[in-house]
């Protein structure tokens, strides 16, 4: 064997040793922080996940934040690590990932810093520790590599089975997790874990569910709203990225902060999608959870409780309400009230309670009276009422509209202007979203003549709710004076068809009449007032009068 044989496998063997040291050394100044000031922002780095060094007090320095969680690229690096959490007063190192520009981006204030909202940007950036923490302990943790001849033969993963994920569960969820003192931070991980494998289960995407995601603990903190992250991997990154905060169960007020962040505010939930909230709670809350929980409900949302590991025989004198659990949820029926053991076994809990969360015939409190009600306006156009007084009653009925989540799969009304004659103004079906409905409304002309409210009231329920089912229609009917015709009957054979009836009376109108009208109870359905200006006092008392007979109803 020549030496030039020798020596050519020897020269490659060094390259390559020399290679894999210059690539190991280039994946360790990769890490290695840049020293920024306070001011620069997330827009002023060019890399994603580049770590960066803040230097101290950089909250004395008045810095731009705009967003929670998700911030702005406009917004200073630093001052938004403080906010977040992943930095103290005193700076260090932090990682930036760039992320997609998006809508709403929340203000709130935390770690002394007050953040800001901003309707839209066309970049982010989310921030995370440098040194990343395993969300679950694990028996053997190793970071040294085996030698190759070592490396155990890995087998091959066999692909997630489509059957175990959802395929049709187009939900918004506001998921409530317990970040309190009680939970501690071993298992606040392990609820993290938890929640990461349900997102996961639940198929989050684009058309999918959308998730948002409130902390519970001494005041509530939004980390992410329900338009932030439509794409898994990124929805996995923000859970992870969540921070422990310790502090009080006060899950009442973090359930109040959800409905209306999540859902009630302007662009909350998507139209048309079930309203769901799943509130994770280790123990028991620290606050009252009931006014909370009935705005959820009268809000559309379906509120799931999923308690781990509920308190022991001798720990139930600390618990503040006993009844907590059934005074929280959707519906007390154990369908909304989910129990794990502990938060060591919740993994053979995901898809169980995944399929709760997406069965659509199972959610009872998605259709409420704001957008499950048909209403019907039966209006006196006779020459008693005169041109100005009808234009105070059409201002009434607008009110009463513009109360209700009108559009083609939420609430309809519809209208009929009587005097000896019916005119149908306009169908149930005819106007497809709020403002198109109102405007209908408020276009209506006065007919003048006589009064025939019996026969109108015939007319109404025969030709406004023909195509309609019993138990979600009401009429309101507004009269100034006598009918020339019965109205007893009429208003009986309409309430068998399952029509509410609430009669208002103005002026001249007699009280016998009215209440013949009416519903049961009399009283409940039955309104009155000297002057036609006196009517928009009316309209809370109506619209809370329909949602108390809606809900009666269900």
């Amino acid at each position: 064997m020549s030496f030039l044989s020798v020596l050519l496998p020897l020269t490659g063997l060094l390259l390559l040793l020399l290679l894999s040291s210059m690539s190991s050394v280039d994946s360790s100044e990769s890490s290695v922080p840049h020293p920024i000031p306070c001011v620069t922002r997330g827009a002023d780095l060019m890399e994603d996940g580049v770590v960066v060094l803040c230097p101290p007090d950089c909250t004395q320095g008045g810095v731009s934040v705009f967003g929670t969680g998700i911030y702005a690229s406009v917004s200073s690096v630093c001052g938004a690590a403080v906010h977040r959490g992943v930095l103290g007063p005193s700076g260090g190192p932090v990682r930036v990932h760039k992320l997609q520009g998006r809508h709403n981006y929340m203000s709130s204030y935390a770690h002394g810093i007050q953040s800001q909202p901003l309707t839209q940007w066309s970049a982010s950036f989310s921030l995370a520790k440098p040194v990343s923490v395993p969300l679950e302990l694990t028996s053997v943790t190793s970071t040294t590599a085996l030698p190759a001849a070592a490396q155990p033969v890995k087998k091959p993963q066999k692909k997630p089975s489509v059957k175990k994920a959802l395929t049709d569960c187009q939900i918004d969820i506001a998921m409530v997790i317990d970040s309190s003192n009680n939970i501690g931070q071993r298992r606040f991980n392990l609820q993290k874990n938890f929640v990461v494998k349900l997102a996961a289960m639940l198929r989050v995407g684009p058309i999918g569910p959308h998730v948002g995601l409130i902390q519970a603990s001494d005041s509530p903190r939004t980390e992410f709203l329900l338009t932030n992250y439509t794409q898994p991997k990124e929805l996995t990154f923000a859970i992870k990225e969540v921070s422990y905060l310790g502090g009080n169960t006060n899950t009442g007020k973090a359930i109040m902060q959800a409905a209306e962040t999540f859902f009630i505010q302007e662009n909350g939930g998507r139209r048309g999608h079930p309203r769901v909230m799943m509130v994770l709670l280790d123990g028991w809350p620290s606050d009252d959870l009931e006014q909370a929980a009935m705005l959820a409900r009268e809000s559309g949302i379906n509120v799931f409780l999923v308690s781990v590991a509920k308190p022991a025989p001798e720990e139930l004198a600390m618990v503040r309400d006993k009844d907590f659990m059934k005074k929280a949820v959707c519906k007390d029926n154990g369908f909304f009230s989910y129990l794990i053991p502990g938060w060591f076994s919740t993994t053979k809990h995901v898809k169980p309670l995944s399929q709760r969360l997406c069965s659509l015939d199972g959610l009872l409190c998605s259709k409420t009276c704001y957008n499950s009600v048909n209403i019907g306006f039966l209006i006196d156009g006779s020459s008693s009422v005169g041109e100005g007084n009808f234009q105070l009653v059409l201002d009434f009925l607008v009110g009463i509209a513009r109360s209700f989540d009108i559009s083609d799969i939420g609430a309809r009304i519809g209208a009929v202007q009587f005097t000896y004659e019916q005119r149908l103004e306009f169908g149930l079906f005819d106007h497809h979203d709020k403002e198109e409905a109102v405007n209908a409304l408020k276009r209506i002309h006065y007919m003048s003549g006589g009064t025939s409210t019996g026969e109108a009231i015939s007319y109404t329920a025969n030709k406004l709710f023909r195509r309609t089912g019993p138990g979600r229609n009401f009429l309101i009917v507004v009269t100034d004076g006598q009918s020339y015709d019965d109205v007893r009957l009429p208003a009986l054979e309409a309430q068998k068809q399952g029509i509410t009836i609430y009669s208002v009376g103005v002026a001249w109108a007699p009280l016998d009449d009215l209440r013949a009208m009416s519903s049961q109870p009399k009283d409940g359905h039955t309104l009155f007032t000297r002057d036609f200006t006196g009517l928009t006092g009316f309209v809370p008392v109506i619209v809370k009068g329909i949602c108390r007979d809606f809900t009666e109803s269900n």
